[in-house]
């Protein structure tokens, strides 16, 4: 009996633990997040086909010497 008191003990403990303590973002925080990631990706897009341009004409550069 004592062991299984100590389990429901432990169980409550780790359940609040867990739960408690969890902040939760509203609506227009959701979407201020949103918003970035895509502006983000976006950037990293233009930044990556920036590179590939750059690469092709080394690449052509090379090819015409």
């Amino acid at each position: 009996m004592k062991k299984l008191s100590y389990l429901f003990v432990l169980l409550f403990a780790i359940g609040t633990i867990f739960t408690g303590c969890r902040e939760e973002k509203t609506a227009g925080e959701k979407i201020e997040d949103g918003i970035e990631n895509v502006g983000d990706g976006i950037e990293d897009a233009a930044d990556d086909t920036g590179n590939a341009i750059e690469n092709a004409a080394d690449d052509v550069e090379d090819a015409v010497d």
